[in-house]
């Protein structure tokens, strides 16, 4: 466990971002910090290897998907390491061909997530990675994109997880978070 509170002391805390009332957990310290970097790669590719891999059907990882934005600084990494592919989810209108759409709500309305029509395909075992989940939103369409393409999600990786929000509990596969707040 030493590489988690590592891995934890290298977030900072924003209170009152983006809006009074929250305290906002920066994960750029973490990029800047390459050991600290290497560390969180590390840990998730070591938990992926150990624990996930044996509920695959296949034992292995086809896909790793990374959310828009952050994702895409750790999903191609853990891809790479894995031997799998890395597929971005994109905010709507951002990926060329044909696209494969799923909406989502936030805060102050609805947003939508684009998967490319080809980027999975059927049967192919996937995880999602991004930095955080809260109301697990983002993340559930994300899943759904992978449904749509044929896919099959075996888990959900996120550094930090905030846990009073609950999540993870619209999400078809189950989380692994690193980091988890009950505030």
């Amino acid at each position: 466990m030493a590489d988690v509170e590592f891995i934890k002391s290298h977030l900072s805390s924003h209170p009152d971002f983006p809006k009074k009332g929250i305290v906002f957990l920066d994960i750029f310290p973490i990029l800047r910090n390459p050991l600290a970097f290497e560390t969180l790669i590390t840990h998730f590719v070591h938990h992926i290897t150990s624990h996930t891999l044996a509920n695959a059907p296949t034992k292995k990882i086809d896909v790793v998907v990374g959310l828009d934005a952050r994702g895409f600084l750790l999903g191609p990494i853990i891809a790479l390491r894995l031997g799998a592919a890395f597929v971005p989810v994109r905010k709507h209108g951002k990926l060329p061909g044909e696209c494969i759409s799923a909406s989502y709500e936030k805060e102050y309305g609805t947003d939508s997530f684009d998967i490319q029509a080809d980027a999975i395909k059927p049967g192919q075992t996937v995880i999602i990675v991004d930095d955080l989940i809260a109301t697990g939103g983002s993340a559930k369409a994300a899943g759904e994109l992978v449904t749509k393409c044929g896919g099959k999600t075996l888990e959900y990786l996120f550094i930090i997880e905030l846990l009073f929000l609950k999540g993870g509990a619209q999400l078809d596969a189950p989380v692994y978070s690193i980091v988890q707040s009950d505030d």
